[in-house]
């Protein structure tokens, strides 16, 4: 019985690890997001074929081993396709910590947690049909203790029982041949998306307070491998989860912006561990974000500009923005050399007031754009 195991991080590492003590199976390779990643590292030392994912949203054919007979996701937000799902002779399941179809979404064992839930669950589903849609290969449950939040029951319960499910339907696929696949009742679906903090229900289960402190952690240095080893390594140790990242590579130098979320007690002492990575030639700027809610009356909107590089581009979009009481979320930009002239792209994620109506907006913005002779479209 030949897998592609295709993850990320600890728990990626631990399936591998888990899978490896299966009799009759072989991993045949990995697929992971960084030749860094926790991962990929154990599956070097082990002396398995590792393949690094050139997009992070997306596995395609090539990067699953020839002769797979399962495709196994461990802690991987990618979207595994239908071309590598052909590529397995069985397809391909993955561990969901939830007992489907509750919660399906990125943030499973917070609403778990949130929800109030007496008891939680996980389940191992076919790669197929939408995010978290597929059919059932197998399930358990757990109780949820009193006192605990997301990163306990994970740790308590969770993880281990994706452990041995993952490792029991392998070995059932190496003795019958096949996956079970029970249909998923869409009666019970529940929707798990991203969370902001960290919560945790009080007693009476009706205020919700956060558990955690946010640290907005700016990085900036030479560029070298293993920097973002050195960056989850200290947050592992500090119990800090790693929820949101932008990470660049800049004419040889590396830029990259993380969101850790981290228990009180042991903020201080991640900050200082975090600044002792200033002895390696690194700059590190460390901010705690209080986490308040958005403006009210705010709409978000994006906008992306592509045209002829030229000086000036982000300052005019800037200050057409500001002067109309808009902020920017996110902006990203990018020059592509072409044959005769480089090319500037600028996207931005804009929050605009109620007061400004689209129609002004655009208005202005088209006006900005055929100034500087650029292309510009709207989404909303």
């Amino acid at each position: 019985m030949k897998i592609t195991l295709v993850g990320s991080r600890f728990f990626g590492a631990s399936v591998l690890e888990a899978l490896r003590q299966v009799q009759g199976v072989e991993i045949a390779g990995i697929v992971t997001i960084a030749a860094d990643d926790r991962l990929a590292l154990a599956a070097q030392k082990a002396g398995i074929p590792v393949h690094i994912q050139e997009n992070p949203k997306t596995v395609s054919g090539d990067a699953i081993a020839a002769g797979t007979d399962v495709i196994i996701a461990a802690h991987t937000h990618a979207r595994i396709n239908d071309e590598a799902l052909a590529k397995s002779r069985l397809g391909g399941v993955g561990y969901h910590p939830s007992l489907l179809p509750r919660h399906r979404g990125i943030a499973a064992v917070e609403w778990t947690i949130l929800s109030g839930d007496a008891i939680a669950g996980g389940s191992v589903y076919h790669l197929a049909d939408g995010w978290d849609k597929g059919g059932i290969a197998a399930q358990d449950w757990c109780f949820v203790a009193k006192n605990d939040d997301a990163r306990s029951l994970w740790e308590r319960a969770l993880a281990p029982m994706g452990l041995k499910l993952l490792c029991d339907v392998v070995a059932s696929a190496r003795d019958t041949g096949k996956l079970p696949d029970l249909k998923q009742d869409e009666s019970f679906a529940t929707k798990a998306p991203m969370i902001r903090r960290s919560l945790k229900l009080n007693e009476d289960q009706t205020t919700i307070t956060p558990t955690t402190t946010a640290l907005i952690v700016t990085v900036l240095g030479a560029d070298r491998p293993g920097i973002v080893s050195q960056l989850s390594d200290k947050a592992k140790r500090f119990g800090a989860s790693w929820t949101n990242s932008r990470m660049s590579h800049l004419s040889g130098e590396f830029a990259g912006m993380v969101q850790l979320e981290v228990p009180p007690e042991n903020t201080d002492g991640l900050v200082a561990a975090l600044k002792d990575l200033e002895s390696t030639g690194l700059r590190v700027a460390i901010t705690k974000s209080e986490g308040k809610a958005s403006a009210t009356g705010m709409r978000l909107m994006t906008v992306d500009l592509v045209g002829s590089d030229q000086i000036g581009i982000v300052s005019k979009l800037a200050a057409a923005l500001s002067e109309r009481n808009i902020s920017i979320e996110h902006l990203e930009t990018a020059t592509t050399q072409g044959a005769n002239a480089a090319s500037f792209k600028v996207h931005a994620e804009i929050l605009v007031p109620k007061a400004v109506a689209d129609a002004d907006l655009r208005s202005v913005l088209d006006a900005l754009a055929n100034e500087m002779t650029m292309d510009i479209a709207f989404g909303g």
